[in-house]
């Protein structure tokens, strides 16, 4: 392979191991969201005070100390509040702690990116694999500043992971922020601390199997009533027996409706959380819970129908079918998206272009879509491309673990398996072997079109080129065929022609069949030099 890196396997990516619906809690009275902001509030208080209580224990955390802070937070709730409380606590400081390992790994490259170039000579030309020197002692200079800046934050990131510290706000550090730019976010003060005392409540509940309809503390009945167990302190508010409280608004989940109502039904866990949407002055249920693991299709299983190769880029999906040995059938297809506005538009964006890739792979017959196992995480930094802002820009767009992530759970509930592939040189050979020979005056390939071939192809298990390279003899087929994608044993593959000297002339041929007789030629280069050519007169006799 020369100076080429090493492939990685192709795999069939395992599916969703969990499910969340979502219904809006219509026609509520204001007595219902006066005890829902209570209960919110209440319980809100208790997590941000046991959250506050862990990232003090840091590395000294164990289960006694667990157990201690769940008995705290009983007295004041119930006990199956203070374990959602503790549980969510638990989640929140092991992501910080994740992403406390990936700012570090970052930092880390950024500096090793940045010695690299400094110790070059200033002009000096960069590589393939690697950048090259800085253009001017300013820039050098500037460089050299930066250097010591990523290398004081690296050594307090350092710091902070050996000692255990985390640095976690309940509410979110952007809207935080938010808070000292009210006039570029378009917020009153009012308004911000509305939203900020929302995303700090806490009304969720964990499930419990065996228990009435999968959950005690908020129960949600076949029906769609909705009852909350209110905590001690808010029970005189309560509208039911045992300390309950029950909405007036019902919920009807019109997606997984079913899946949901069966598990209720047969008392299987489910889990719910109930928020408001401040800036549409809306109130939420969620309904989540787990699935078993299920095992996902064998790889030459999910191959034996063809594939559909996806090439992902900031604006569109670009793919292209393939049969089973490789070969293009049809033209590309391209599902627009637009990326630019709010999250909750570029997310209805990304679905919907996947909505059609889904259903575009169903109507034709394939069992599995291949895609890129892309991964930018270190490859948007300054320190590695430089003054190329356009370029960390287009990488900083293309949607990958989102992408990934919805892809999965939406094929996995249409009966269809991801492949992911490794993303290396697939538009440079996709490039090099398709677009040209498949443009044709009706049809236009684009370099994304032909990625999503060697994208296709990769995920068969065939190499990317269409054909090997030719035999040691010459041009012709007397070593072997140079098709790559075909086995000997596959029907319908490009094979020899069956030989001519084993029938007489006019004869059948081995296999039963008749074969034409060969005509002669009407061309001069073929004919037999012992012919006599003979001009025709010019000469106009009629």
């Amino acid at each position: 392979m020369g100076g080429l890196r090493k492939l990685a396997a192709s795999f069939v990516v395992p599916g969703p191991c969990g499910v969340a619906i979502r219904d809006r809690l219509k026609h509520l009275t204001p007595q219902d969201e006066k005890v829902l902001r209570a209960v919110g509030e209440h319980q809100g208080a208790l997590a941000s005070r046991d959250l506050k209580s862990r990232c003090a224990e840091g590395l000294e955390h164990n289960a006694d100390t667990w157990a201690a802070r769940k008995r705290a937070l009983t007295g004041v709730s119930s006990s199956r509040i203070a374990g959602a409380i503790t549980k969510a606590t638990h989640d929140q400081w092991a992501l910080a702690r994740r992403c406390q390992a990936a700012h570090i790994r970052k930092l880390a490259a950024g500096i090793k990116t940045l010695r690299h170039r400094l110790s070059l000579p200033l002009g000096e030309r960069g590589t393939k694999r690697a950048a090259g020197g800085y253009r001017s002692k300013s820039e050098w200079f500037r460089k050299s500043r930066r250097l010591a800046a990523l290398e004081a934050r690296h050594a307090a990131a350092v710091a902070d992971w050996q000692a255990g510290r985390v640095r976690v706000v309940r509410g979110g550090k952007r809207l935080l922020n938010t808070r000292h730019h009210l006039t570029e976010a378009c917020l009153t003060e009012d308004q911000w601390r509305e939203r900020w005392e929302a995303e700090r409540w806490f009304i969720a509940a964990d499930g419990e199997s065996g228990k009435r309809f999968g959950n005690e503390t908020i129960r949600v009945t076949p029906d769609g009533e909705v009852s909350i167990k209110l905590p001690a302190s808010l029970a005189h508010l309560a509208n039911a027996r045992h300390s309950r409280y029950t909405l007036t608004s019902r919920i009807a989940f019109a997606h997984r409706g079913a899946e949901w109502s069966d598990r209720i039904g047969a008392n299987r866990a489910v889990a719910y959380r109930i928020h408001l949407d401040v800036e549409r002055g809306r109130w939420y249920l969620t309904a989540s819970w787990q699935r078993p693991v299920v095992q996902t299709i064998p790889l030459e299983t999910a191959r034996a129908r063809g594939m559909i190769g996806v090439d992902t880029n900031t604006d569109h999906f670009a793919a292209y079918r393939l049969d089973r040995h490789g070969n293009p059938i049809g033209g590309p297809h391209r599902f627009p998206y637009d990326l630019s506005g709010t999250a909750d538009h570029r997310d209805a964006q990304i679905r919907h272009a996947l909505t059609r890739l889904i259903n575009w792979a169903r109507r034709v017959g394939v069992a599995a879509i291949g895609i890129e196992d892309l991964d930018f995480t270190t490859e948007k930094t300054r320190e590695k491309h430089g003054r190329h802002k356009r370029f960390r820009q287009l990488i900083s767009g293309i949607p990958t673990g989102k992408l990934k992530a919805r892809l999965v759970s939406m094929a996995a509930e249409q009966g269809l398996a991801i492949v992911a592939v490794d993303p290396a040189y697939t538009s440079l050979w996709g490039a090099q072997h398709w677009q040209k020979p498949l443009t044709t005056p009706h049809r236009k390939m684009s370099r994304h079109d032909a990625a999503g071939i060697a994208i296709g192809r990769r995920a068969l298990g065939h190499p990317v080129r269409r054909r090997t390279a030719p035999p040691p003899h010459d041009r012709s087929d007397r070593a072997g065929h140079r098709t790559a994608q075909a086995a000997p044993g596959d029907r319908g593959r490009e094979g020899t022609r069956p030989p001519a000297t084993d029938r007489p002339p006019g004869g059948p041929s081995p296999s039963g069949k008749r074969k034409r007789e060969p005509s002669a030629s009407n061309t001069v280069r073929d004919a037999p030099g012992t012919q006599q050519w003979v001009q025709d007169s010019l000469m106009r006799t009629g």
